[in-house]
């Protein structure tokens, strides 16, 4: 199936010429054929060529314009309506307006009332318009809906342009822009869109303004199917969706596949007959597929520095509320005070950075400047240096190749890697020099510092950093200890000390003499280098084990005094070593003295 949408002056008898093509009524509402106009979209279907084109019968009125691109919105084709006795009119610049800004490139010239009036002065004048917007020199055709004058020329051109637009990928992610939704007694809530690419099966899944709907009924074309490919007008019938919590504007989309986008960046398109983009309001609306959201806008280029595309400009717009976006994405911005379209938008990033410092802004459109909106894996995971993997799905990019490094649910770009490894030698280098005393760098300091998304990630720059190491969540130089060369000399020389009389703990006047203070004791005990038994008190790590070891020779139980003499050392020492020994299990009470519980080597 093809699907075009209709566009041009009310009453210029778009509609009229639609029963003439297909011998269906698009006007579906009671109002609007009692009107004589098309208040809300219409529908209708004929074969061409071999091939089913639909049309989107969309409104003329200047009230319903919203409508109007709601329906032009997700299709991409039109066929243009002029009548004959009326030539071009207001609305239809407006329309032209609108799919210039949604960069609409093909479609189909009809002059209509052909009988009424020579067509000539209506089509070229038409042309003219036309060939200044992105359909440039569109076929014409002049028809009579009344005579059926024309029609088969017209089913000619509609052939062609069936066959000039381009097949859909039937396996792409589905993003159903709703623009009806009513009910049907006995089948319950029904919305319908135009199907743009992939595939929506009977039994589905689908998503819907944050909870998962289930497909219970499907049509195309008045018929019940099974499944519908891309593109394709759908109706489709959702299971338990009352109709309040859906309306127009609304997505049905494949589940996890797509991200709301509350901020994007996007390139903003000179509006037709304009050579460069004017001044933007503050506020503008945006519409896209089917819905109309207000937006505030922060411009990032100049005015006069316009970036990639001649006379475009980058802005950043802060929607009212989210849209599921991806790069490439078209939109278009109207000022609704002045009712005048201000230019067509091309999306390219729904996920930018902050613009935290002074000049961010100008930096930003720099960078937006090589971008067109096509999204890429290689050159998104280069731009953004750290991608989670789950936002892959929804930038609509394929998994980056096979090695790419990857930790916890992101990947990081190769070449950021290696800097980021750089950046982390760095970094213990600073925090080593300015507190020699602690036992490396902690790793979430290291996170901060490194600008990582996730503590995980800093394990993956770590493999990249052979000279440091991780222990106990601080990162330091392999072989230094985490100690300065001063404090590991000075442990040196209390190890030799203790070497030979594993129990006599050094004096406090002989740690000092060492330069082994409060601060350096601690961080000699925190890196493992002493044991702090009591205040003052400092043995061997390994002192309690071979403490054990020599109690164990003793008549149990044994007394403080036994010990202290088996030990060889003082009362100063003994007291809290057995203290020690007792808490961590290794002797127990027994009467007034002390028994070992058991030998270290007896352990299983």
């Amino acid at each position: 199936m093809k699907v075009l949408a209709t566009a041009g002056h009310v009453d210029h008898g778009k509609s009229t010429l639609i029963r003439a093509l297909t011998g269906m009524e698009p006007d579906r509402w009671a109002e609007e054929r009692r009107r004589g106009m098309t208040i809300d979209l219409g529908f209708a279907w004929t074969d061409v060529g071999g091939d089913t084109l639909a049309f989107v019968d969309v409104p003329g009125h200047e009230r319903f314009v919203t409508q109007m691109l709601a329906g032009v919105g997700p299709v991409p084709a039109t066929m243009f309506v002029v009548a004959a006795d009326a030539g071009w009119m207001p609305q239809s610049g407006e329309h032209l307006d609108a799919l210039h800004a949604l960069g609409v490139h093909d479609g189909v010239l009809v002059v209509t009332r052909s009988d009424l009036m020579e067509p000539e002065l209506a089509r070229d004048e038409a042309l003219e318009h036309l060939a200044e917007s992105t359909l440039g020199r569109l076929p014409a055709v002049c028809v009579s809906g009344t005579t059926g004058a024309g029609l088969d020329d017209l089913r000619a051109e509609l052939t062609a342009l069936a066959g000039r637009l381009p097949d859909p990928d039937p396996t792409a992610d589905v993003r159903l822009w709703v623009d009806r939704a009513f009910t049907i007694r006995g089948a319950g809530t029904v919305v319908t869109g135009t199907l743009g690419a992939g595939r929506i099966t009977v039994g589905d899944e689908l998503e819907l303004g944050g909870r998962t709907v289930a497909v219970r009924g499907l049509q195309s074309l008045g018929a019940a199917v099974g499944t519908a490919t891309g593109v394709a007008r759908v109706a489709v019938n959702l299971r338990g969706v009352p109709l309040e919590e859906v309306s127009r504007g609304d997505t049905l989309r494949t589940p996890g596949r797509w991200l709301d986008a509350g901020i994007v960046d996007v390139r903003v398109h000179p509006p037709r007959g304009a050579e460069v983009v004017g001044r933007l309001p503050a506020q503008v609306m945006v519409h896209v597929g089917s819905a109309a959201v207000a937006a505030r806008v922060r411009p990032l280029s100049r005015e006069d520095a316009p970036d990639a595309a001649p006379g475009a400009r980058t802005v950043r717009l802060t929607l009212r509320e989210p849209l599921p976006l991806r790069p490439g994405d078209r939109a278009l911005l109207r000022d609704p005070g002045a009712h005048a379209v201000l230019g067509g938008v091309t999306v390219l990033d729904v996920r930018p950075p902050e613009l935290r410092r002074r000049g961010a802004a100008r930096a930003r459109a720099g960078e937006l400047a090589v971008s067109d909106g096509t999204p890429d894996t290689a050159v998104e995971l280069s731009r953004r240096r750290v991608l989670r993997a789950a936002d892959l799905a929804g930038l609509g990019l394929a998994d980056p190749p096979s090695g790419t490094p990857s930790a916890a649910g992101w990947y990081v770009d190769p070449e950021h890697l290696g800097n980021l490894a750089a950046r982390l030698v760095e970094l213990v280098a600073e925090h080593a020099a300015a507190d020699p005393l602690e036992p490396g760098l902690p790793t979430r300091a290291a996170q901060r510092g490194l600008d990582l998304p996730e503590q995980r990630l800093v394990a993956l720059v770590l493999a990249r950093c052979p000279d440091l190491v991780e222990e106990g969540g601080r990162i330091r130089r392999a072989g230094d200890g985490g100690l300065p060369a001063a404090v590991r000399e000075a442990v040196g020389t209390v190890l030799a000390d203790l070497a030979d009389a594993p129990f006599a703990a050094p004096e406090a006047n002989r740690l000092a003499e060492l330069g082994l203070g409060g601060r350096q004791l601690g961080a000699v005990v925190k890196a493992g280098e002493l044991l702090r038994v009591a205040d003052g008190i400092y043995l061997r790590p390994d002192a309690p084990d071979r403490a054990v070891e020599v109690l164990a020779t003793l008549e149990q139980p044994f007394t403080v005094s036994a010990a202290r003499q088996a030990l060889g050392t003082t009362r100063r020492v003994a007291v809290p070593l057995l203290e020690l020994l007792g808490r961590t299990g290794r002797t127990r009470p027994e009467g007034d003295g002390h028994a070992v519980r058991q030998l270290p080597s007896d352990r299983s």
